[in-house]
């Protein structure tokens, strides 16, 4: 088949390698000409994507990376997987989606499959996405969705063992998204409809956002009764049902956790229900790093100002150099209102903003352990004897006790 794939990020390029490597001939269509430009040399930021891989599927011209929209004629599918971000108010953006939907419907052929992979709210394909599409007057193309899992920098699960959600707008759609999917995953859930699929991927993240919440608050209880987080969480975990560890931290991130319960309670709120606790949740891991920062006061003796603090790791999850939604960057804005001298080391990232990446040092106040990189050696700090506070959401020991 010929399947065109409409953004070449982190959920895009997965699906058009995997796509590829399957046998198909791939189109990866994406507006960034500096990344399509890095494409043809091979050359991603996306882990778990060699550069060899990538280099072999566009010598074998089974892969087209490209900014040209014309190269998705005659696709037998077309993938939409762009990004679904909020706006400044919080609320669902879809300014993306309606972009690539404009694409499809320009230079879709008859018979195409289109399958949204963006993460939205119920009834985007069906009320959204397929109005746009045929707007041109192809009525006859075919709609399904397939909400994308991707989990950067998971070496356990990928896009072939994890199990995938599908449904199509009708029982051929749903056929032919069946047999896609099932060309390179192993495992598919045929939804009974395209707003359960849907509906899906954003409850899997809310269920997050929400227990990450609770996590976030049951560090203050412990702070506050002075007992470990850590120790009461490990407790409760030996339980063998009924019960999912959850770990503190300064916040959530990504593309997921901080963005899709957003869309769920905007899509609610549309329908006159009130998201008591998926509202909370969100205002509670945005303002965690608020807390973090007295505490970290209290720790010090009562003030920040004038202290030089270096934050080992911004990306929002360890091994990945994502920024998107990065608790870390609140963390460091506050910090710096706070009157401190904040520096960073993330061998990932190495630039941001205009600032860059420091080896970790010596000559410092506080450290603050954040995201962990397995490319980040502590042994710096601690040889030097430096105040370190822990506060990922690592389980690992890195020398000093969990701070949250």
């Amino acid at each position: 088949m010929k399947v065109s794939v409409i953004g070449q990020g982190y959920v895009g390029l997965n699906i058009a390698v995997a796509a590829a490597s399957a046998g198909h001939s791939v189109v990866g269509l994406d507006i960034d000409a500096d990344l399509i430009k890095n494409l043809n040399q091979g050359i991603n930021y996306v882990p778990g994507i060699s550069q060899e891989v990538i280099k072999s599927l566009i010598q074998a011209n089974i892969y087209t990376p490209t900014t040209d929209s014309n190269k998705i004629v005659e696709s037998d599918v077309i993938v939409i997987a762009v990004p679904t971000p909020l706006d400044s108010s919080r609320r669902p953006d879809l300014s993306y989606l309606e972009a690539a939907s404009k694409i499809i419907s320009e230079y879709a052929s008859i018979n195409t499959l289109v399958v949204n992979e963006s993460t939205s709210y119920p009834g985007t394909l069906r009320k959204f996405i397929k109005p746009l599409v045929e707007k041109t007057g192809n009525k006859s193309l075919f709609f399904a969705a397939a909400p994308e899992r991707v989990d950067p920098g998971n070496t356990d699960w990928n896009l072939e063992n994890t199990p995938r959600v599908v449904a199509g707008i009708g029982e051929v759609a749903t056929q032919k998204v069946l047999a896609f999917y099932s060309s390179f995953c192993k495992f598919i859930h045929v939804a009974p409809n395209v707003e359960v699929a849907e509906a899906s991927k954003l409850f899997e993240n809310t269920f997050r956002q929400v227990n990450i919440a609770l996590v976030n608050e049951f560090s203050e209880i412990a702070h506050s009764l002075n007992f470990s987080t850590h120790d009461a969480i490990a407790a409760a975990a030996t339980k063998p049902f009924g019960y999912m560890a959850f770990l503190p931290s300064i916040g959530v991130g990504g593309h997921c956790i901080p963005v899709d319960p957003s869309y769920l309670s905007y899509i609610a709120g549309l329908s006159g229900i009130k998201t008591n606790f998926i509202d909370l949740a969100n205002e509670t891991n945005l303002m965690v790093h608020k807390k973090i920062i007295l505490r970290i006061k209290d720790y010090v003796g009562g003030t920040l100002e004038g202290k030089h603090i270096q934050v080992a790791g911004i990306a929002y999850k360890p091994n990945v150099s994502d920024l998107r939604e990065s608790p870390a960057l609140l963390l460091i804005e506050e910090l710096q209102k706070s009157g401190a001298e904040v520096f960073w080391c993330d061998p990932l990232v190495k630039e941001f903003n205009g600032k860059v990446s420091y080896p970790l040092s010596a000559g410092i106040d506080i450290g603050l352990i954040v995201t962990p990189h397995d490319q980040l050696d502590f042994s710096i700090w601690k040889n030097s004897g430096t105040t370190v506070l822990d506060i990922s959401a690592s389980t690992r020991d890195f020398g000093w006790p969990k701070f949250l």
